[in-house]
């Protein structure tokens, strides 16, 4: 799935950062003048981060519920898929009413599956409770650190050049990372987390791909219940070998 939608663990998709990001345009156009007398500066708070222990810890936390859920999905898929293959070896030995108890036994274990990757992985889903849970907290702190740090270098914007920042080019000179780096009580360059959140098993898939193919096998096995119901509707009106149903 898109189980999981835009990173919610990156701090610079706050609604805040995202205006922030916008506002020097527009404050240039008021002249060299009063541009000249404010200051800018920028972080990249993926950087950031990687620098901190507990948003590690907190990705690891999350990456490991988001395994045990999917394979707890996939393996109702497999049960519903294995049923599949079953019905379809014996379907012509059974009657109508036959068919379509398995046919409803095969659509009840992939409701589970389905119902269960909602809950889950869903916009409001369990996963999204526990990062903000997790992750809150660590935005707090540095958004605490930002605040600080521009009223006391008397900063007027903090951008963020982070992932899905619309930056396309920044002087190094006014990157404050590492001083905010700093702040937080940790080294900079002393990497603590890389990008846990696409981190899969070894020789596998990452977590997001394997939560994206169970979205995407999720939405093929509802098209497949809703050409079941088509066919089902279809075979109402006319019976085997063509005769009308009594």
């Amino acid at each position: 799935m898109s189980v999981v939608p835009t990173n919610p663990l990156i701090f610079a998709t706050s609604n805040t950062m995202r205006l922030l990001r916008y506002l020097l345009p527009l404050a240039l156009l008021f002249g060299p003048l009063q541009a000249a007398a404010q200051k800018y500066a920028y972080v990249d708070t993926d950087y950031i981060l990687q620098h901190l222990p507990e948003y590690a810890e907190a990705q690891k936390e999350l990456n490991s519920l988001a395994k045990d859920w999917l394979d707890e999905i996939e393996e109702k898929y497999d049960a519903a898929n294995q049923l599949e293959v079953a019905y379809r070896a014996e379907r012509v030995l059974l009657t109508p009413e036959m068919r379509r108890k398995r046919e409803d036994e095969i659509a009840g274990k992939r409701s589970e599956a389905t119902d269960m990757q909602k809950a889950k992985f869903g916009v409001e889903g369990e996963l999204f409770q526990k990062r903000q849970e997790l992750i809150q907290p660590i935005q707090e702190q540095l958004f605490t650190a930002l605040k600080d740090l521009a009223s006391q270098r008397q900063y007027m914007v903090i951008f963020d050049k982070a992932k899905d920042s619309n930056m396309l080019y920044t002087n190094p000179k006014y990157d404050v990372s590492d001083r905010i780096i700093k702040e937080l009580g940790y080294k900079p360059g002393e990497i603590v987390g890389g990008d846990e959140e696409n981190a899969g098993e070894e020789g596998g898939k990452s977590l997001q791909d394997r939560m994206n193919d169970t979205l995407d096998k999720g939405k093929d096995k509802l098209n497949d219940r809703k050409e079941q119901v088509i066919n089902r509707a279809k075979s109402g009106i006319k019976g085997e070998g063509g005769r009308p149903r009594q």
